[in-house]
């Protein structure tokens, strides 16, 4: 089985190498990010808010390459100064416009903080039953706190789980637990301060590389596809080869048989022995051959003519015999291929083709049909 192995193992080696490939790069490309200041059609207008005229002195926003930079200093007047930049999405004709996130899972980006603080980031989302498009306030506005501070850090938020504020909740007369939102219409993102950001010092905000990831499904069903299909045809090519190298690993290492391979009748000394083992030699195809008859013939009692087959050739009497017999029903196959299955079993001594179906299976591990298919196949084969 040497050769098999030789010829299956750099097939296997390379196969597992190109999957592991191949799955690593759909993988790979199967998680998407797109740059939310490299989308097409992307617009937008910068937009600043403050709770109270006087909660944020020198307020400032501006868009630099791809970030968003917000300059402030918040006021002790206020007893919550809050202030905040957006960025309200606009259509070509700058008319504001809802966008559809719904494929994406995340956002990330780069945030920085001048000094270090926690701060708020959000979305602005249409909600169908009570917004209305010239009342900012009611849409839905779910968002998360960040800390970020002058060395910034990379963020990443799970879109699908952002917080709805309890008071705008409260001030609609919601049920406590309505507090989904959706991302099929979002009109804008806002950075801003939290109730931690410190009050009377110049403060800069900057958030940069904004990304919105999501799930490219394509690459996964390339690659089960892929997998499937390779790994079955491979498959089918293992069992094919398989059968061939045992068919032909069977036919080179049988234990020699008297009738074939020269088991020779005058090594046996005792008389007996050379009895049985002639007896069975010529006659295995005689398909009323049984135990009684050889006793009767052979003049052996029952029990010695199993010991003698036992002792010398590793067999009962029916497995000997059954080995006689396939082993010149498997020559039989290959040498008169016009002689169907059925006649090379009643050739050698079988009378039901079934039966010798089923035990020629279980001595070379596939039927009759396909052992000289196989053989046919391995004759056509050029020598190495």
């Amino acid at each position: 089985m040497h050769p098999f192995y030789s010829k299956v193992l750099p097939r296997l080696v390379l196969l597992v190498g190109i999957s592991v490939l191949i799955g690593y790069l759909c993988l790979n490309r199967s998680y998407h990010r797109a740059p939310l200041f490299g989308q097409e059609e992307f617009s937008w207008q910068l937009r600043t808010w403050n709770r109270g005229d006087d909660a944020a002195g020198a307020l400032n926003a501006k868009v630099d390459g791809t970030r968003l930079v917000m300059e402030f200093t918040l006021s002790g007047a206020n007893a919550a100064p809050l202030a905040s930049a957006a960025l309200l999405f606009t259509d070509r004709n700058g008319k504001p416009t809802l966008r559809d996130w719904s494929s994406f899972g995340k956002i990330s980006f780069e945030a920085r903080c001048f000094p270090a603080g926690t701060i708020r980031f959000g979305l602005t989302t249409f909600d169908d039953k009570l917004s209305k498009p010239d009342q900012p306030l009611t849409y839905r506005a779910p968002y998360a706190y960040i800390h970020c501070n002058q060395d910034g850090g990379r963020v990443e938020l799970d879109l699908a789980h952002l917080t709805i504020p309890q008071w705008w909740v409260d001030l609609y007369k919601l049920d406590p637990s309505d507090l989904g939102y959706s991302l099929a219409k979002v009109a804008q993102i806002e950075v801003g301060t939290s109730t931690g950001s410190r009050v009377g010092i110049p403060s800069r905000i900057e958030i940069g590389g904004i990304e919105l990831h999501d799930r490219q499904y394509g690459y996964l069903y390339f690659l089960a596809a892929f997998l499937i299909l390779a790994w079955w045809r491979s498959g089918s090519w293992f069992v094919k080869q398989y059968a061939e190298a045992f068919a032909h690993d069977r036919a080179r290492t049988d234990p020699p048989l008297v009738a074939y391979q020269q088991l020779t009748l005058a090594p046996h000394r005792e008389k007996e022995k050379s009895v049985i083992l002639s007896l069975l030699a010529t006659r295995y195809a005689d398909s009323e051959l049984d135990l009684k008859t050889v006793v009767s013939e052979s003049g052996v009692n029952r029990n010695k003519v199993n010991d003698i087959l036992k002792a010398e050739m590793g067999y009962t009497f029916t497995g000997y015999l059954n080995k006689l017999r396939l082993t010149e029903a498997s020559r039989l196959l290959l040498e008169n291929t016009s002689a169907s299955i059925a006649e090379i079993a009643y050739s050698v001594g079988y009378k039901n083709s079934s039966y010798f179906n089923k035990l020629f299976k279980e001595e070379y591990q596939c039927t009759p049909k396909a052992f000289r298919e196989v053989r046919k196949m391995e004759a056509r084969e050029p020598a190495p």
